[in-house]
This record gives C-alpha cells, sequence and structure tokens, in this order.
C-alpha cells in the first residue's frame, strides 16, 4: 500500500490538481470493476481548467438559480462529474460515494441522474442527449435573461462532450437550431481523443467536425487538450463569443495511463491494479487509493467555494428586486433540487371556465381544434408556458394568437419553431424544463418515434415536459399506413413515469390540459385527433373526472352489477362508444361506457374503484382504432378487442372505419356474436 506523503507542499501545479481528477476516476472504476475511466483521465486538463477559473458556481447552494450549468454530455464518463463535485465541496458527493461507485444506492450511479446530488444538472448517459439538453438550457437562459434582466440573469452553459455524442444524429438537430438562434452562451468542449468502444473512431468517423460546426454558424476553436494556457486561452475567448461555441481538445484517453492511454482498452474498463500502481510511480502520486493529500484538497474547495461571496450578493439584490415574487415562483425547488413552480392562481378559473363553455356549447371539432382553444385562453396567463412545433404548427394547432415568436438575438416570445427536428425538439424541451419554463411541443403521433429517447428522459428525470402528438389514429385518413399511428400509444403508455392522454372531447381536453400542467414531476403525451368527434360531456361535474384515468361515462339501470356489457374507449372512439351502447340498448342489451383518458392513472386507483368503472359481470369491450396490445388488462382473457392490429391504409377517415370494422353496426354485431356465444 502507497505512503501518504507529507502535507507541506509547494503551491500545487495544475498536473497535481487534475492528477487528483485521474485518481480519483481511477481507483473508483477498478473498485466498482465496472465503468469508463478513459475519457476522465483525458479531459482532466480541461475540466480543472473549467471549473477552477471559469465555471461560476457555489458548492454551499448547488440550486442558485443564477449558477453557470456543467452538463457532462459523454455521460459514461460520470466519475469526472463526481470527482470534480467531491473535490469542489457538493455535500452530496462524499468520498464514501465515489468508493461505492456504480452500487446499489449510491449517489454516484453508471452514469449522471438529475437528482441524485447537487451539480448533476441533467441525466446523461444516451449519447447527443446531454449536449441537446443543453441547448434548451441555454435558450432557457436567454429567455430568462430577456424577462428579468442581466443584473438576476447571467450565466453560461458548458459540456463536455465525446466523438460518440457527435456521431449521434440529434446533435446535428439540436446543434443547427443553437446555432440559428445565435446561442453564444453555450460552450461544448469535446473531447476528441479519436477511440470508440470498437476501437480507432477512423472504423466509422472521418467527419470534418470544425467544418460541419462552422456551417452550422458555430465558433470553433482548436486546442491541445493537455495543455493548460491553451485550454484557458480558448476558455476566455469564448466568453466574448458572439456564437456558440465548440472547442476541439485534441486529447490522449486514458492519460497517464502506461499501456493502456490512447487506446480502446482505457475506454469502457477498469485498468486493472498493476496499470494503476504503475501510472502511481510515474507521475510521482504517493498516495493510497481514493486518498487526497490535504494541500490539493484544500484548492479544490477553494475553488468550490470561490463564488460564495457572489452568490450571497446576488440573493441580497434578489430579495429587493421588483420581480422577486415572479422570479421566486418560477425558481421554487423541491427537495431534491427539481424546479417545481405552482400555476398562477388565475388558471384554476381560467380551467373552470373552460370547461362549463365546452359543455354548454359542445363543439364537433377534432381534438387539436379543441386543444388550441384551451391554449389561446391559457397562454396569456402563463408566462413560462412556452409552445413550439417540429414544423407542424397549423397542423398541431400549437400556437396562440398571443404567443410571439422566439427569434435569434431577441430571446423574447412563447413559441419556437424547431423546423423538421423531433428529436432535437424533445432534448430542448427537456433543458427548458430544467431552466424554469414548462414547455410543449407539437409533432404527429407515429413520429414519436422520433424523439422518444428524449421522452424518456424527460419521465426519468421527472420533468412535466408535455408533448402535444397530433393525427392520432387511422382517422388522419388520406396520408396512409406511413403516417397513421398504430403501435405508438401502447409503446408509449409501458414508459414508466409518463401519463399519455387521450381525451375524447372538449372538456376532457381542457381536463388533461389542467393535469399535465399541474404535474410537477410528471411528463404528459396529450394524443389528439384530425377528425371530428362527437362530444360526449354534456354534464357539469364538481371534479375533474379525467383525473381518474377512467370513468364511467354512461350506467346502465340498476347499476354495474347490471350490466350485459361495458364499452371501454378512448379519445374518438368513446363518441362511438356512446352509440353503440344506444344501439344495443334498443336490442335489449344493457351496455355502460367507460371513457379511459389515461390508463395509467387508472391504475393508481383501488381495485375496488377500478371493479366499479369495469363493472364486476357482463362482457368488456374495448374500441380503440390503434393497437390491442395492453388492453387485455381490462377486458381480460375473454374481452372483446375492437382494436387494429395491423397498419392502416390511404383513405378517407370514414371508409378506413367501415373498412376496418370501427362502426356501431359491426361493433354491435360483434358485440351480439360474443353474447350469443356465452
Amino acid at each position: 500500500m502507497p505512503q501518504t506523503a507529507p502535507t507541506h507542499q509547494s503551491i500545487p501545479s495544475h498536473q497535481d490538481l487534475a492528477n487528483c481528477l485521474r485518481f480519483l476516476s481511477a481507483d473508483a472504476v477498478e473498485k466498482a470493476k465496472s465503468g469508463h475511466p478513459g475519457m476522465p483521465m483525458g479531459m482532466a486538463d480541461v475540466a480543472t481548467v473549467l471549473w477552477r477559473e471559469f465555471l461560476t458556481f457555489d458548492a454551499a447552494n448547488p440550486g442558485w438559480p443564477n449558477r453557470d450549468r456543467f452538463v457532462l454530455s459523454a455521460g459514461h464518463g460520470s466519475i469526472l462529474l463526481y470527482s470534480l463535485l467531491h473535490l469542489t465541496g457538493f455535500e452530496d458527493m462524499s468520498l464514501e460515494q465515489l468508493r461505492s461507485f456504480r452500487q446499489w444506492e449510491s449517489k454516484a450511479a453508471g452514469h449522471p441522474e438529475y437528482g441524485f446530488s447537487g451539480g448533476i444538472e441533467t441525466t446523461t448517459g444516451p449519447l447527443g442527449q446531454g449536449i441537446s439538453t443543453a441547448v434548451g438550457m441555454a435558450l432557457g437562459e436567454r429567455l430568462l435573461k430577456r424577462s428579468f434582466g442581466e443584473d438576476l440573469v447571467n450565466y453560461k452553459i458548458y459540456v463536455i462532450a465525446s466523438d460518440g455524442d457527435l456521431m449521434e444524429g440529434i446533435t446535428q438537430e439540436s446543434c443547427s437550431l443553437a446555432g440559428h438562434l445565435h446561442l453564444n452562451n453555450l460552450v461544448v468542449l469535446y473531447d476528441d481523443n479519436n477511440i470508440s468502444i470498437d476501437g480507432s473512431t477512423d472504423l466509422s468517423f472521418s467527419d470534418k467536425t470544425s467544418q460541419r460546426f462552422e456551417a452550422l454558424h458555430w465558433m470553433v476553436l482548436k486546442i491541445d487538450g493537455h495543455d493548460e494556457n491553451q485550454i484557458r486561452q480558448a476558455l476566455t475567448q469564448a466568453q466574448s463569443s458572439d456564437k456558440p461555441v465548440l472547442i476541439c481538445c485534441k486529447t490522449t484517453i486514458g492519460k497517464g495511463a502506461p499501456t493502456k492511454a490512447g487506446s480502446a482498452s482505457s475506454h469502457g474498463s477498469p485498468l486493472g491494479s498493476a496499470e494503476i500502481q504503475t501510472m502511481r510511480d510515474q507521475l510521482n502520486w504517493s498516495y493510497a487509493p481514493f486518498e487526497i493529500p490535504e494541500h490539493l484538497r484544500a484548492q479544490w474547495r477553494a475553488a468550490g467555494h470561490q463564488h460564495h461571496k457572489t452568490r450571497l450578493n446576488w440573493e441580497d439584490h434578489l430579495a429587493t428586486h421588483p420581480d422577486r415574487a415572479e422570479f421566486s415562483r418560477r425558481s421554487q425547488l423541491d427537495p431534491l433540487n427539481h424546479l417545481r413552480a405552482d400555476l398562477p392562481k388565475s388558471t384554476k378559473k381560467i380551467f373552470e371556465a373552460l370547461i362549463h363553455r365546452f359543455i354548454d356549447t359542445p363543439e364537433s371539432k377534432g381534438t387539436r381544434l379543441l386543444s388550441q382553444a384551451v391554449l389561446e385562453a391559457i397562454a396569456p396567463e402563463i408566462p413560462e408556458l412556452i409552445g413550439g412545433s417540429a414544423d407542424l404548427t397549423g397542423s398541431n394547432n400549437t400556437k396562440a394568437t398571443s404567443q410571439g415568436i422566439v427569434k435569434a438575438a431577441e430571446y423574447q416570445g412563447q413559441y419556437i419553431y424547431y423546423g423538421v427536428r423531433e428529436h432535437g425538439m424533445a432534448a430542448i424541451m427537456n433543458g427548458l424544463s430544467l431552466t424554469g419554463f414548462r414547455p410543449y411541443g407539437g409533432t404527429f403521433l407515429i413520429f414519436s418515434d422520433y424523439l422518444r429517447p428524449a421522452l424518456r428522459l424527460s419521465a426519468l428525470m421527472h420533468q412535466p415536459v408535455i408533448y402535444v402528438l397530433t393525427h392520432d389514429s387511422i382517422g388522419l385518413g388520406e396520408d396512409g399506413p406511413t403516417h397513421q399511428p398504430i403501435e405508438h400509444l401502447a409503446s408509449l403508455r409501458a414508459i414508466p413515469n409518463l401519463n399519455v392522454f387521450r381525451p375524447a372531447d372538449g372538456v376532457e381536453v381542457a381536463e388533461c390540459w389542467q393535469l399535465a400542467l399541474e404535474s410537477h414531476s410528471t411528463p404528459s403525451v396529450i394524443a389528439l385527433s384530425r377528425q371530428n368527434i362527437t362530444p360526449v360531456r354534456l354534464e357539469k361535474s364538481s371534479e375533474n373526472l379525467s383525473k381518474k384515468g377512467g370513468y364511467v361515462l354512461r350506467e346502465v339501470s340498476g347499476g354495474s352489477l347490471n350490466r350485459d356489457v361495458t364499452l371501454i374507449a378512448t379519445g374518438s372512439e368513446v363518441g362511438l362508444a356512446i352509440k353503440i351502447a344506444q344501439f344495443l340498448d334498443e336490442q335489449g342489451i344493457q351496455a355502460a361506457v367507460v371513457s379511459m383518458p389515461c390508463t395509467r392513472l387508472f391504475d393508481e386507483h383501488s381495485k375496488s374503484y377500478q371493479e366499479s368503472v369495469l363493472g364486476t359481470s357482463g362482457l368488456r369491450v374495448v374500441i380503440e382504432a390503434a393497437s390491442s396490445y395492453g388492453w387485455h388488462k381490462y377486458i381480460g382473457s375473454d374481452g372483446l378487442a375492437c382494436c387494429l392490429d395491423h397498419f392502416g391504409a390511404s383513405a378517407p377517415a370514414d371508409q378506413l372505419y367501415d373498412h376496418f370494422g370501427l362502426t356501431v353496426e359491426k361493433i354491435s354485431q360483434k358485440i351480439q356474436d360474443r353474447l350469443e356465444m356465452q
């Protein structure tokens, strides 16, 4: 075991301070027998200069709203971030957490997870997500600065990204928009080490990265990522850029490892005890694993608290600022440092008025149009609400007339034209949410496939992002099977911590929007129809029935025990179910109708409530113009699924519903046939 060196040392060199990161990273991965030591060791020099000289933060208050954000997009190198947090004095990241890297209940998880520790600004790991989320953070800062002034909001977003991040397609989408919007508060430090898991990046990657980003309207700088002076000079130059900045840092992966530096063997595997011991000898590091000498630790801790007074002065300024109450409302944190701003109090009355309006004056429109009516009413009342669409604004109906357009250099308004960038849009919305906004974005339901990884991160990070996904069935008609979602509702419902709403009419649309906006920790999908619907909620209620997830819309005489049939439907098919129930009544068959706008919320209720809705007798039938996958949980193995387990076709909607058997006559006949067989 190496012996502890004397604590009386000269002023620590940059190399000594960077080696703290190298050895903590190597030792933690070695103890866990799992992890990625190469990137942290290779980027230790860059991280040391950034965190000690440029990053504005206070380890004593990780949630300080005006801190700089650091995003480790190369999340596989998570131990670099954990080592930085520990060394600079973040309370959550103790040395014991590093010792238990990647183990059960450790805050030092395999990849950075938002909420596990102060200083982890976003969940990363899926490559491309971190840099794209950072674009949203940068846009959020610009918008907040415009609203509240530079004296309250003035920070930068720094990112460490890898070759893999730049290979992923989402990076092109988000960085293209960042350049278009001139987000000069975004600085990306690219770990250009020419190594991927398979080996040299020459196997698959020969992009002219600098030219690519210059074409995207970024400033591009190239440096030796192990030369502290070049690092310092590049970061200094980035402070005055009028564009987002990419700093290409030429590095050696696994820097310091005697035989594995510069090779794929240091990328995703422990170095081995012999390799680390030799590295200790060669770098004159005479300290035991996880041991940081006091003179080095003191320098790192000083970096973590050097902006403490700046933070206190900022808080004093906020206390007397005329916008203090509104800024504080939008910056409110829960115990896990999650932003959780409550809606302005006026919104509750607006939703009440909307619901009464839809009941008093029922409208047979596509639910996408009814959704726009909701937005028209609420957008002026919620300043943090920010919408957008992936080049489908007129089809998604996501823009309210009160919403100005977010433009480069102006950074005001409440609406973003994302262009045909569904995946980038979703990740940017995550960044906006993490910055204190309530973002929603629109595209067709079928294109949720393009944005799913970022949507999944919304759910994983408990960010209440709202996905407005229109054209939710074969009811979109003539565009054909390439645009008609079949399996998408089922696959989205399978994602944990995601509310998938499919409202039936104007009342349910308003209720679902209200639930989505009132959520602090669950993202929402609001799936909306292109075709017109039949209004079904014609009576006023004292509660938000959609909050139940599923409820009895039409009961039979005598209650649920007398049901012959229970019809369960969602969205536009609820109106169809009502007509079927009326037809069956004429045949002497008692049929109840259940509207099920959100299966997840329904599943949260007690078994007794669920049985009171679904009934304890009779045939259960589900009607949804989409896959039957997952519905047998509610209808049982003997139930009848009137769904679509095949692709659609190109034709007018009425013809498609008729051809595929989703009509009153055809479903009623199936029900009668099934009842006769029992």
